[in-house]
Parts: C-alpha cells; structure tokens; sequence
C-alpha cells in the first residue's frame, strides 16, 4: 500500500516561477500571461481527469476562470521576488475509488482554504498506471466582495507606554508590519498535513478501509519530503 504525500511549495518570481504557467501545467488548459506576453500550454498532460476552482462565497464569480484568476493575482504583485501562489501536490490512496477523488479535494479544500479565504484551483491527474495525484494553487492574497484583492501586510505604528507614537531620531513615527492573513504562519504547513491525512482516512474507511486507523495515513508517510510517486 503506497504511502500518501503532501508536498508544499511556493511559486515564487525570484525562482523565474509562474502561477499562470503553474496553472496551465496542472489543469491542461491554454493560458495567456500577460506578465511575460507568453502563452502557456503543456499539451502532454492528457491526464487530468478534473479540474475546478473554488471560490469564497463572497469572490465575484468571473474568478473562477483560469485565465482571469491567475492573470490578476499575478498583476498584484509587483517585486522581482513575489509570492505568487502556494502550491499543493497529494498523492491519492488508490484504495479510493476513482469516482470520489474530486470529493475528496473538494472536501479538504473546503475545509481547510476556500473556507478561511483562499481562492482554490485543483486538478486530478490519472494516468491509470496507479499513482493518482492531485495539483492545488492557492491564491495567496484574501479578496473582498467586489474582486479587489488586499493587501499582504500592513503599516502598524509603535506605541509607547501612554499608548502614544514613538517619533525616531530620524523625524519618522517608529512603526513594523503586521500581516493580513496568517495563512503564511509555519504552523498551518503541519494542520493542513493532518487534515489531508484526515481526509482521505474518512473516504478510506468508508470505503472499508479500516486497516489505515484514523492516524496511520499520517504516520505511514506523509510528508512534504523529497521521493514522492506524485508528479
């Protein structure tokens, strides 16, 4: 029995990375950059299955096209080493039946992004040689109910004692930034390990699968090292 994997990633401009690019390559699909003027298409991944993207019920829903999506999340961004997306890759159990995969990302996805802000995109791939897997991008900015996307961080000014602003040597008001969203905290790579793990042990047991326990998927394997089957 494979051991299930979970493999988390950044897209990262400075790695000269692409989220509309990482996009295309997960979901098969055509799709324009208008950040490099380049279309991207990797016309050997005939092997997805199913692809979707899940939107936080107050996104406008023209996010839910790939090409519109990424395109603007990427247009936010404005540092030669930008984070543009967090990127996921699941290996699925194969004791799963091939009907309930998109279920079972649709669920953890709910769960655990779509349900705290993040836009998710996910696709399954299946070549039929038994190594199913999953690709999730994760928006990595939280977005009103008007489509604009917020800020990653913000200024905070320093206080004193009285609660009054700490004025620098240098004329400015002493300030530090504080994040938006916490999605970022090293804490959340562990949680959103265990909840896959959680997952797929419920879809494994319901499909009478009880030898896993409802831990063993976590301790036989899951991880973000290298040697992953999933690709």
């Amino acid at each position: 029995m494979p051991c299930p994997h979970c493999k988390i990633t950044i897209i990262k401009r400075s790695n000269n990375e692409s989220a509309v690019s990482a996009a295309a390559y997960q979901s098969g699909e055509k799709l324009f950059s208008e950040y490099d003027q380049e279309q991207k298409y990797y016309p050997y991944k005939n092997e997805v299955t199913h692809k979707e993207i899940m939107l936080p019920p107050h996104v406008p829903p023209e996010f839910a096209d790939r090409n519109t999506l990424w395109n603007s999340a990427e247009a936010q961004e404005k540092q030669w080493n930008s984070q543009l997306a967090r990127r996921f890759v699941l290996a699925i159990p194969r004791e799963i039946p091939p009907g309930q995969y998109a279920d079972l990302i649709r669920d953890y996805c709910r769960e655990f992004f779509v349900s705290k802000g993040m836009i998710a995109d996910f696709a399954i791939h299946d070549k039929g040689d038994g190594n199913p897997h999953a690709h999730i991008l994760l928006t990595m900015r939280a977005m009103d109910e008007k489509g604009k996307w917020l800020p990653k961080s913000r200024k905070v000014y320093d206080l004193d004692k009285n609660g009054e602003r700490i004025r620098l040597a240098s004329g400015r008001w002493k300030s530090h930034k504080e994040n938006t969203v916490d999605w970022n905290n090293r804490k959340y790579a562990e949680i959103w390990r265990q909840g896959w793990a959680d997952t797929a042990n419920r879809y494994l047991e319901a499909n009478d699968r009880p030898e896993w326990g409802k831990e063993n998927l976590f301790k036989k394997g899951l991880s973000n090292k290298k040697g992953s089957n999933a690709a």
